[in-house]
């Protein structure tokens, strides 16, 4: 049966909450591999909106079993107010299970975070100051604290006063930060360890078993392929991989297991913090785009950086992730533009032309986007339901994505809603 991978194919914010939402309506098992509470789905189901960071977007179906990975660093206190909310919505969370390997976001992390982003100054990364960073760092010096410490107490109590004591240090004696209150974290956490250990289960097994079975499983990426910390744009990237392959290491699954990869993509290209952005629109234009389109971010409210569709981009995560299709998301907010470009290639300050993504943000620094032209649109497409139905000017575009980045458009949106959506 088909286990699908859903991946963002630019710097995140492509809309995947959406696909993932109409594939987790046909799936049976949806899981989330990686990231923390600083990503963020927006899905629009019958008019209604949820925001969901930690939890799948699976939950929004009673009859889903939810996955939260080893891969995924967890807030509690903000995973146990996305339940409070979904519970206040009438929306059942008893077929969610995380994974005991899940590390665990501390409020050491969260500090750091902030008065490591402050010592940086004008070269700050532009984290969401959430700890995701520091606690992915914890996992790696091997010193971190894992779901499985949160719902046993004596355990997390040791391990909270030994590591929080070397955190206090770092923090008041590095960055002249005030001290955590260590007894009160372990009071507070300890709740959360409460109303988290029923949830607990390994989802490696989980999965594993589903595949057996003949499940259709869906796996849902956070952040995207530009935000990756080995092949995104470094170090203007989160702590994780988003890509594909870090789906089977976030969940503990073979690769055998993927039958199908999916990427996002807007029809245009947005970015949030800072970093090299070659198409990025610092105009009246790049203002529509933005407005229309409601380019501000999920978890932070930040405005989007906006600029026109990069080929190269995509073409790149195509070849990393391995895609076999990619769904275009708010076609419709070009309407009106007038002539659209897409970027084609980059030249360097020598002269030279390049089409591949280059490795580092030196190179990219100097890019120059080289465009191509092709004519607008300003019927209003948000009936559309078939790919014959879009006007000729949209099916155009639409066809010339495809060439530039190697591959099949499968999926095109053209609304917030899930049933503005056009399967090819």
């Amino acid at each position: 049966m088909p286990a699908n991978i859903v991946v963002g194919t630019q710097w995140g914010d492509e809309g995947k909450g959406k696909i993932i939402d109409i594939l987790a309506s046909r799936a049976d098992v949806v899981v989330r591999s990686q990231g923390g509470n600083n990503a963020g789905h927006t899905v629009v189901n019958n008019g209604e909106t949820y925001k969901l960071h930690l939890i799948p977007s699976g939950i929004l179906y009673p009859d889903k079993l939810c996955l939260i990975g080893a891969g995924v660093v967890l807030d509690p206190k903000d995973f146990t107010g996305e339940l409070k909310s979904l519970h206040e919505r009438g929306i059942s969370t008893d077929n969610l299970k995380i994974d005991p390997r899940a590390h665990v976001v501390m409020p050491w992390h969260i500090i750091l975070d902030g008065l490591s982003e402050q010592f940086r100054g004008n070269s700050d990364i532009g984290t969401t100051k959430r700890g995701i960073g520091p606690t992915y760092m914890d996992k790696y010096e091997r010193c971190g604290i894992r779901i499985y410490d949160l719902v046993h107490p004596e355990v997390f109590a040791e391990k909270v006063r030994s590591t929080g004591k070397l955190k206090n240090k770092i923090i008041t004696e590095v960055y002249g930060g005030e001290a955590v209150d260590i007894e009160a974290v372990i009071n507070e956490y300890n709740e959360y360890g409460k109303i988290l250990a029923p949830f607990v289960d390994d989802v490696s097994v989980l999965t594993f078993d589903a595949d057996k079975a003949g499940k259709t499983i869906m796996f849902e990426g956070a952040q995207a392929t530009l935000l990756d910390i080995d092949f995104g744009t470094y170090p203007y990237v989160t702590s994780s991989h988003p890509l594909s392959a870090g789906v089977c290491v976030g969940t503990g699954v073979g690769p055998r297991m993927i039958t199908n990869i999916i990427g996002v993509a807007k029809a245009y290209t947005t970015r949030v913090g800072k970093g090299p952005f070659p198409t990025e629109l610092d105009d009246e234009i790049g203002d529509k785009i933005r407005t229309v389109g409601g380019e501000f971010g999920t978890t932070t409210g930040r405005p989007r950086r906006t600029g026109w569709f990069d080929a190269v981009i995509v073409k790149h995560s195509v070849r990393v992730n391995g895609l076999d299709g990619l769904a275009i998301n708010k076609l419709d907010t070009l309407c009106g533009l007038g002539t659209l470009k897409i970027c084609v290639g980059y030249k360097m300050p020598d002269g030279s032309v390049i089409n591949n993504f280059p490795p580092t943000l030196e190179e990219l620094e100097g890019c120059e986007p080289i465009y191509e032209e092709a004519e607008g649109f300003t019927e209003d497409i948000t009936g559309c339901r078939t790919f014959e139905e879009l006007p000729l000017n949209c099916r155009k575009y639409i066809e010339r994505l495809e060439e530039l980045c190697g591959c099949r458009i499968a999926m095109i949106g053209v609304g917030p809603d899930r049933s503005q959506i056009i399967e090819r």
